[in-house]
C-alpha cells in the first residue's frame, strides 16, 4: 500500500483544483443571492477561476522544471487553500472574485507538477496505473464538480464548495511530505524565462478575457473584445519572439513542429470543451426543466462515473496498446456521444434524455485521458516535463473558456431563432426556472443539442489526427560501443 501514497497525494490536489473549474456552474444563483452580485460579477466568479489556470500554467510548468516539481506542488497546495479560505469567507463578490484569481494561481503550478510528479515516482506497468487513475480523477472531478456543488449548495451553503478543500488541503501536504519523492530539475538550471513569463500571460490573458467579452453582453465587435483581441496577438507575437531568439525558453516552439505533439494537444482542446457543454447542460436541467441544483449534478453523475471506469482500464493498458488508438478512440467516443445528445435533445422533456449521450463521453474521455498523457510525455525530452504539463494545462484551461464563450454564443442564437426573442444567457444562468408559456424551455433544448453537436465535430477532428500522427515514444538510442584496441606488439611478436 505504501507504494500508492504518492499516487494518493497526486490525486487528491488534482481533483480539488479541477473541481473547481466547475463546482461553482450550480450554485451561481445562491451565490448571487448571498452576495447580492451583479451579472457581470456572476461572470468573473466563473470566468476568473480559468482565465488564471490557462495563463500562467505554462510559466509555472517552467518554474517548476527549474525549482523542482515537490516543491512547486507544495506551495501551490498552500496558496491553494488559504485562497479557498478567502472565498469561504468572502464578505462581497469583489473579494470572492480577487481570491478564485490567486485560487487559479496555486491552481496551475499544481497541475503542471503532479504530472512529473507520478513519472519520478513510478515506472514500468505501475507508471501505466498511476497515470491512468491520475486522467480519471481529473476527468471525474470535472465531471462531477456540477454535483458536489449542487449537494453542497442545497443541504449547506454555497461557502461550503470552498471549505471543503481545506481538510484537502492540509492531507495532501502531509502525504506529500512524508510520500511523494521529488522529480529531478532541469540539470542544466538555466535562468527564469521572466519575459517570456509576462508575454505569454499577458497574451494568452488578453485572448481569454477577450473571449468571455465576446461570448457575454458586449459581443465580438465591441470596443473591450477587440482592445483584448488586439493586445493578445501582440502579446503572443512578442512571446514567439521571445522564445525563438531567447537563451532559456520557457518553451520549445520546435515541439509544434512535431505532428505528434499538435495531435496530442488538439486533442486535449477537443476534449476540454466538453466540459463546457456541461455549462449549458446545467442551465438546461436547472432553468430549463426546473431541476435542483443537487439533482442537476446528479443528472450529469454517470459522465463522470463512466469517464472514471473507463480511464482505470485505459491506464491498465498503456504498455500494450498504442496511444494513437487508445487517443483516437476516446475522441471518437466523445464525437459519438455528443451526436447521440444532439440527436435526441429536439424532443427532450427529462434529464434521462441525455443519459445515453453522457454515458458514452464519459467512456470516451476516460479511454483518451491516460493515453494523452503519456504521448504528449513520449514527445518530450526528461528534462522539460514540467514544460509539457504547462503546456497540456494551458492548452485544457484555453479549450474550456473558449468553449464557454463560442458555445454561449451558440447558445443565444438558438434560443433567439427558436422563440423569437432576445435572450441574456448570463440572465438564464440565475433563474429559477423559466415560464413554460415563452416556449424558452423548448428552445433552450434546442440550443444545448447543438452545443454538444459543435464540440462533437471538434472530437471528430482530434480523432482523425490523433490515428493519423500520434505515435508511441521512440526507443532510445543503443549507448555507443567502445572499439577494441588493437595490441601491436602482441601482432608484432606473433
Amino acid at each position: 500500500m505504501r507504494r500508492w501514497w504518492p499516487l494518493i497525494a497526486v490525486c487528491l490536489g488534482s481533483f480539488m483544483l479541477i473541481t473547481d473549474t466547475t463546482v461553482v456552474t450550480v450554485a451561481l444563483p445562491d451565490l448571487a443571492r448571498g452576495l447580492d452580485a451583479s451579472l457581470a460579477d456572476q461572470q468573473w466568479v466563473l470566468n476568473i477561476y480559468t482565465l488564471v489556470l490557462a495563463a500562467l500554467s505554462l510559466s509555472a510548468g517552467s518554474l517548476a522544471d527549474m525549482i523542482g516539481q515537490r516543491k512547486v506542488f507544495l506551495g501551490s497546495i498552500v496558496v491553494f487553500g488559504a485562497a479557498s479560505l478567502a472565498c469561504g469567507l468572502a464578505p462581497g463578490a469583489t473579494v470572492l472574485i480577487a481570491a478564485r484569481a490567486v485560487q487559479g494561481l496555486g491552481g496551475a503550478a499544481m497541475i503542471v507538477a503532479a504530472l512529473s510528479l507520478l513519472g519520478a515516482n513510478y515506472g514500468g506497468k505501475d507508471r501505466g496505473f498511476a497515470f491512468g487513475t491520475w486522467m480519471a480523477v481529473i476527468g471525474a472531478a470535472g465531471a462531477a464538480g456540477p454535483f458536489l456543488g449542487g449537494v453542497l449548495t442545497q443541504y449547506l451553503s454555497w461557502r461550503a464548495i470552498f471549505f471543503i478543500n481545506l481538510p484537502l488541503s492540509l492531507l495532501t501536504v502531509i502525504l506529500t511530505v512524508v510520500f511523494v519523492k521529488p522529480a529531478p530539475a532541469s540539470p542544466a538550471r538555466p535562468g527564469i524565462d521572466v519575459p517570456g513569463m509576462l508575454a505569454f500571460a499577458i497574451g494568452s490573458g488578453a485572448l481569454t478575457y477577450g473571449l468571455i467579452q465576446a461570448g457575454g453582453s458586449s459581443g465580438w465587435t465591441s470596443a473591450p473584445a477587440v482592445a483584448c483581441f488586439a493586445v493578445a496577438v501582440v502579446g503572443l507575437a512578442v512571446f514567439g519572439v521571445i522564445e525563438t531568439r531567447g537563451s532559456s525558453p520557457m518553451l520549445d516552439l520546435g515541439l509544434f513542429r512535431q505532428a505528434s505533439f499538435v495531435s496530442v494537444i488538439a486533442c486535449v482542446i477537443a476534449t476540454s470543451t466538453i466540459f463546457a457543454c456541461l455549462v449549458y447542460a446545467s442551465i438546461w436541467l436547472q432553468t430549463g426543466l426546473g431541476l435542483t441544483p443537487a439533482q442537476a449534478g446528479l443528472a450529469l453523475l454517470p459522465m463522470a462515473a463512466t469517464s472514471f471506469v473507463a480511464s482505470m482500464t485505459a491506464g491498465k493498458l498503456l504498455h500494450k496498446v498504442p496511444p494513437r488508438l487508445t487517443v483516437g478512440l476516446g475522441a471518437l467516443l466523445g464525437a459519438i456521444g455528443c451526436a447521440l445528445v444532439w440527436l435526441l435533445a429536439d424532443n427532450a422533456s427529462s434529464w434521462a434524455t441525455l443519459l445515453p449521450g453522457l454515458v458514452v463521453v464519459g467512456l470516451g474521455m476516460g479511454s483518451a485521458g491516460p493515453s494523452t498523457s503519456a504521448a504528449l510525455m513520449a514527445s518530450t525530452p526528461p528534462n522539460r516535463t514540467g514544460m509539457a504539463s504547462g503546456a497540456m494545462a494551458t492548452f485544457r484551461q484555453l479549450g474550456q473558456t473558449l468553449g464557454v464563450a463560442v458555445f454561449g454564443l451558440v447558445f443565444a442564437a438558438v434560443i433567439k431563432s427558436r422563440s423569437g426573442s432576445e435572450v441574456d444567457v448570463q440572465g438564464v444562468v440565475s433563474a429559477d426556472h423559466v415560464d413554460p408559456a415563452l416556449g424558452i424551455g423548448h428552445a433552450m433544448t434546442g440550443g444545448l443539442g447543438v452545443v454538444f453537436a459543435v464540440a462533437g465535430l471538434l472530437n471528430l477532428i482530434a480523432c482523425v489526427l490523433a490515428f493519423a500522427f500520434v505515435r508511441p515514444a521512440a526507443p532510445p538510442p543503443a549507448p555507443p560501443t567502445t572499439p577494441a584496441v588493437h595490441d601491436e606488439s602482441a601482432t608484432s611478436t606473433a
